[in-house]
């Protein structure tokens, strides 16, 4: 079968999550489950509202279906080499066609005019192409489109605008509009539906365009021309990645997915593409990634930087300085994709949720937390930059001593962590072990690259957080997730990395040990356990990819090479067919769970994948 149903907690029949694959414009994304529907399309941007929103309840919410009339159709699909255009072979029994969908990404040569080049460039226009083509027999195509714009709440206003020899349906509300061409389409209630027949060596293409409603529509696309320029443009940053070890497909699909989820104008990393698919299918942790938090993006650009990728860096330097440009007292450990800081959260009730997992939440509260350990994150992907061979300018350098003298500022203040707590603020050792390498990173500027600073001070604090973290961050041989308690947590596994201590410090062998006694569940690990009451929440959640891709690392830099490539090759088995995995994985239910694609999971894949390779490599 080409889809199969799940059935959430909350009895909302549900794609699965890992059923979706991701078309993307660098700008905003698609999600286009294995049936063909597209469920999921914000325009222009990631984060602006949807104009289909089935993901996160039904087809009322708005989607784009294209598939077989036959209903005992099946589909294989794939990426089209290192690229975001999707090839769906649908199989029936009156023949084999193939649907091709991709998101134009244009550029002034393929606009055929000025106006169309400001339209390409701009955010004046979104586009998606699928191209139908018969490969044997005849097939026939049923197409449904619904939209509804701004998260469900707007039925907009739709007419057909253009004529039997050239179909085109526009629909308007408020703000957006969209212009549908390429086959007839008749209303049928709030939707409207149509149908597409190809015989072998014939091709229909259809095409939807989001634009702004107060502008005349745009011009249709050359196709051709659109098809080459956007695969040409997604191969040749695909040419650049420099990888070799094991996993080598993985690397290389996980990296474009983490550029797929960055602006190509505003170099924003968002953390996911997606809001609200849950953390506990029926439950209430249901967050919204659609946003840049400066731990995943400077997480993220380590991960580029050290696979030879450094304009992306220097694209998110540059943006972080726009971003956190100001008083550093108002800080925030995330953004919006151009540096907005307004991330008010409120619940969507237009949208039931997914698997019935309400509330359905755009924005993030978490934008308003303190997070000791950002600082931490940024001063050493910066510092990586540097040793990458990255012009540390003037304006960045002086960003990070005002970072480290705002740090200074709140050093004896508790934090919500890394894991976002909406419990208690707690004195959590990752936090402190990040805020050592934050000033470790001050200190090593000035010693070893000859910046100008404090050194003398920020030496002085570095040794008072070890001295701290050594007296209260350990418990019993081994490091606690905060100072309260004998709990651990997997955010331990990233101690080693900072250069605080070596992974086969007794202390991180004992945490280890702990982690793989409390934390694992079918064979993947947890972030902590939900039910120690820390994180202030209701209901439990799933094992996090991205702690057991940690795991994976620690095993292959302390010798467990067997143990690390063991649980490597099962990670990368929990990816779906195009390559793509969510925020966590549920063992018992064989299914992905929470937003996706995770920039988290996939940038933890290139670090294991990194770690499996030098591993392999002292072997020799």
């Amino acid at each position: 079968m080409c889809e199969t149903a799940a059935m959430g907690e909350g009895d909302v029949p549900a794609v699965p999550i890992e059923d979706y694959a991701l078309l993307s414009d660098g700008r905003t994304a698609a999600l286009v489950s294995r049936a063909g529907s597209i469920d999921w399309l914000c325009a222009p941007r990631l984060d602006s509202a949807s104009l289909f929103g089935a993901l996160l309840g039904g087809v009322e919410q708005g989607h784009w279906s294209l598939r077989p009339a036959h209903p005992d159709a099946t589909a294989t699909r794939h990426y089209d080499g290192d690229t975001f255009c999707l090839v769906t072979r649908w199989s029936t029994a009156d023949g084999v066609a193939e649907v091709t969908e991709w998101m134009p990404i244009l550029f002034p040569k393929d606009a055929g005019s000025l106006e169309g080049a400001r339209a390409a460039l701009g955010a004046d226009r979104t586009d998606i192409i699928r191209r139908i083509t018969g490969i044997t027999g005849q097939v026939r195509f049923v197409q449904q489109l619904r939209l509804r714009f701004d998260y469900a709440r707007a039925l907009p206003w739709v007419r057909q605008t253009g004529s039997p020899e050239s179909p085109e349906l526009t629909a308007t509300a408020g703000p957006d509009a969209v212009v549908v061409r390429g086959a007839a389409l008749q209303p049928h209630g709030h939707s409207h539906v149509g149908t597409v027949e190809v015989a072998a060596g014939e091709s229909v293409d259809l095409a939807l365009t989001w634009f702004p409603s107060y502008r005349r529509a745009p011009a249709p696309l050359d196709a051709e021309a659109a098809e080459r320029a956007t695969r040409a443009w997604w191969q040749d940053w695909a040419d650049g990645i420099a990888h070799e070890g094991p996993h080598e497909d993985d690397v290389r699909r996980s990296l474009l997915i983490l550029r797929a989820l960055t602006n190509r104008e505003t170099g924003g990393i968002a953390a996911a593409a997606t809001t609200s698919l849950p953390e506990d299918f029926g439950g209430a942790r249901n967050w919204d990634y659609r946003y840049v938090w400066l731990r995943d993006a400077a997480l993220t650009l380590e991960a580029l930087l050290a696979h030879g990728l450094a304009d992306e860096a220097r694209a998110w330097r540059d943006w972080l300085l726009r971003a956190v440009a100001g008083d550093p007292a108002d800080l925030q450990i995330m953004y919006g994709l151009a540096g907005e800081r307004d991330l008010h959260e409120r619940e969507m009730r237009s949208l039931p949720g997914y698997a019935g997992s309400a509330p359905v939440r755009v924005g993030n509260a978490a934008a308003e937390q303190f997070q000791a350990d950002v600082v931490g994150e940024v001063m050493m992907t910066l510092a990586a930059a540097r040793r990458a061979g990255l012009d540390d300018s003037a304006r960045s350098w002086s960003l990070q001593r005002v970072l480290l003298r705002h740090a200074e500022q709140r050093l004896d203040r508790p934090d919500n962590g890394m894991w976002e707590i909406r419990g208690d603020p707690q004195f959590f050792t990752h936090s402190r072990v990040m805020l050592w390498a934050a000033f470790d990173r001050g200190v090593r500027a000035v010693e070893e690259d000859g910046e100008h600073g404090e050194v003398d001070r920020w030496r002085e604090v570095r040794d008072r957080l070890r001295a701290e973290i050594d007296a209260h961050g350990v418990r019993g041989g081994c490091f606690v997730q905060h100072r309260e308690t004998d709990e651990v947590d997997a955010s331990l596994l990233l101690i080693p990395r900072t250069g605080y201590c070596a992974p086969d410090d007794p202390r991180m062998l004992a945490t280890v040990e702990r982690i793989e006694e409390t934390l694992i569940h079918g064979g993947l690990v947890n972030r902590y356990r939900t039910g120690s009451g820390v994180d202030g929440l209701p209901g439990g959640e799933h094992t996090f990819l991205a702690c057991s891709f940690w795991l994976v690392e620690q095993y292959a830099v302390t010798g467990r090479m067997a143990e690390a490539r063991e649980l490597m090759d099962r990670l990368c088995a929990l990816r779906n067919d195009v390559g793509m995995l969510s925020e966590e994985y549920d063992p018992v239910g064989h299914r992905h769970v929470g937003n996706t694609p995770q920039a988290f999971s996939h940038l933890s894949l290139v670090r294991a994948a990194d770690a499996l390779a030098a591993g392999l490599h002292s072997e020799r």
